[in-house]
């Protein structure tokens, strides 16, 4: 049984927008009959957002906050207790102190269940800010270099860098991967996942999934939404 995995923001939508809306109508109906499951590293209310509730509700999971907040059919079915220390919250509020991108917003650190996702520019920046801050941030790597001091500083923990403008934190472990192990225990050890994410490079969120991923399985590493319907559309 083919399993269709996907990222939702960068691969199913723009980062931080909502699907848009010819692809969303073709994605409705190409679900029909599959078994369509969502790892973000987003809660479920910032993937509804984006992706609508019919979409949401018609995925056979939806594995929220990398893994550790899972929805089937709808209905809660685990959760990752884990919270952030004071240790990881001084870390994050001095990186606010010494980066060198000096525009702030707000909501720098939000806490998911079972993870902690931190941004310097602020989850709250406008969609213009947040492209500014992505622009900046892909020539000098700010993200990479604080998820690398967390990932040497707190050795239960492992950080990565996701969508945009954020890094994702969580308890070594607790990433995307999780998402391999609970299919083949809860769908079938002869599932073959079909994986899809714009970060599937080393550093990035989709990383952890995608290198655990090996033949028969397949990874498609995509740029973009239009990309991944490319990618689908032939897809029967």
């Amino acid at each position: 049984m083919t399993i269709h995995v996907f990222d939702v923001d960068g691969t199913i939508t723009p980062s931080r927008l909502k699907i848009d809306p010819n692809f969303k109508k073709f994605f409705l109906e190409w679900m029909k009959n599959k078994k369509v499951i969502f790892v973000t590293g987003s809660d479920k209310d910032k993937t509804i957002e984006q992706i609508g509730s019919d979409i949401w509700n018609e995925a056979y999971a939806c594995m929220q906050s990398c893994g550790n907040h899972i929805f089937v059919k709808g209905e809660e079915v685990s959760r990752n207790p884990w919270e952030a220390g004071e240790g990881l919250i001084a870390l994050l509020e001095q990186f606010l102190v010494i980066s060198k991108y000096r525009k702030r917003t707000s909501n720098h650190i939000e806490h998911r269940i079972g993870l902690c996702n931190f941004s310097v520019i602020g989850r709250d920046c406008s969609q213009r800010e947040r492209e500014d801050y992505a622009e900046w941030d892909d020539l000098n790597k700010e993200r990479l270099d604080m998820a690398a001091i967390i990932n040497e500083n707190f050795s239960e923990l492992e950080a990565s860098v996701g969508g945009q403008i954020s890094i994702d934190i969580h308890p070594k472990g607790a990433n995307k991967s999780q998402a391999k192990k609970w299919i083949l225990e809860n769908i079938g050890e002869d599932s073959i996942i079909k994986f899809y994410g714009d970060k599937t490079e080393k550093g990035g969120n989709d990383y952890d999934l995608a290198k655990v991923l090996k033949a028969p399985h397949k990874v498609y590493q995509v740029k973009d939404w239009k990309e991944t319907y490319n990618l689908i559309k032939n897809d029967n």
